[in-house]
């Protein structure tokens, strides 16, 4: 479940490390595992300006940044159809451009497979592995 002013970590490549939520697109109060919604990248890593190039071109996004996420992991738990209950560690996201596609060209870490029920296809097969 995150709202407002939750943060979660980006698990992407796009540069970002934390953001933070500052709008559920989904109407509802609160966003689960699959749900797109507008953040702030609070944390950013650092863009080195005496390396060009490729380098510089990964880090998408600075610091200040309000982008749209979609959540990839929560620590509320989700029931499952067949009756069981999963959670994550942490909350986490990844970042997404204007056409609703991943920002980063990697996923770095689990997924929920909410994912796939929710046709972000992109998404889940970024992933090394969806739990």
């Amino acid at each position: 479940m995150i709202g407002l002013k939750g943060t979660l970590n980006v698990i992407d490549n796009s540069g970002a490390i934390v953001a933070e939520c500052i709008r559920v697109m989904s109407g509802a109060r609160f966003a689960r595992a699959g749900d797109e919604i507008v953040c702030v990248v609070k944390r950013a890593r650092p863009i080195n300006p005496s390396i060009a190039g490729t380098q510089a071109a990964a880090q998408k996004v600075k610091k200040g940044d309000v982008k749209h996420a979609l959540v990839v992991r929560t620590k509320k738990e989700m029931r499952r159809p067949d009756g069981r209950y999963i959670r994550f560690d942490d909350n986490a996201c990844i970042l997404l451009n204007a056409k609703k596609e991943p920002l980063g060209t990697r996923v770095l870490g689990v997924v929920a497979a909410e994912l796939r029920q929710k046709n972000w296809m992109k998404a889940a097969s970024l992933a090394p592995r969806i739990v």
